[in-house]
């Protein structure tokens, strides 16, 4: 995956930051939005097929259906809240002690697909990961994953762990990963944030994704 490829997807995601309430207590909603050149159908099944997943994203085992949990290798887990194939799907998001949520909305037309994913984090509940490293912390990660959902709907391959470690080390490996977080730096602006202390947020995300010295 070359350099401009790597750039051409940074522009094809939307990515907005919003204060909402959620279940009746603040929190804020990290939203990222891509339209990809397959019908609803096919998207649905990559994001959810426990055999197709692992091609692109990561393996996922558990009771899979709506009340079910489900367990993400090496990542997250939850349970089930919403599966409305192939429309929408909701999940809480329990990582160590954190807990958070995720909805996958898709719209169809013309044969293209829409995927609306937000990531729900009540601001009671941000820690201080999140408050030292800003939303692309988060957002960074779900930057990868839309990549390897376009690559994968693009060419039905699976993607291979050893050469995905060696990309992201690669040059255009880190220009998406800064570019990324340059991006969520502009959101949480858009949002409200401080520029300075958005800046000094997204400059840490950087370093940490790129194994380099985090500035203070």
């Amino acid at each position: 995956m070359d350099l401009t490829y790597a750039l051409d997807q940074i522009g094809a995601v939307r990515r907005e930051l919003t204060s909402i309430y959620h279940r009746g207590k603040p929190a804020r909603a990290l939203t990222a939005e891509q339209t990809y050149a397959a019908d609803a159908a096919d998207v649905w099944d990559a994001l959810t097929n426990p055999e197709r997943l692992p091609r692109w994203f990561t393996p996922v085992e558990g009771d899979l259906r709506e009340g079910g949990r489900y367990q993400l290798t090496g990542n997250a887990g939850g349970t089930i809240e919403t599966c409305r194939p192939p429309r929408s799907l909701a999940v809480t998001w329990e990582y160590g002690d954190g807990m958070s949520w995720v909805e996958v909305d898709l719209a169809e037309a013309d044969g293209r697909t829409t995927v609306v994913l937000r990531h729900i984090m009540e601001t009671d509940a941000l820690d201080e990961h999140s408050k030292r490293y800003g939303p692309g912390a988060v957002g960074i990660g779900w930057d990868l994953s839309l990549l390897g959902l376009q690559r994968h709907l693009e060419s039905g391959e699976t993607a291979d762990p050893a050469a995905v470690e060696e990309w992201s080390q690669s040059e255009a490996g880190r220009a998406f990963m800064t570019r990324s977080s340059d991006a969520w730096f502009d959101a949480d602006v858009t949002d409200g944030a401080d520029p300075a202390d958005a800046r000094l947020r997204a400059d840490r995300t950087t370093a940490f994704y790129l194994g380099e010295q985090e500035p203070a």
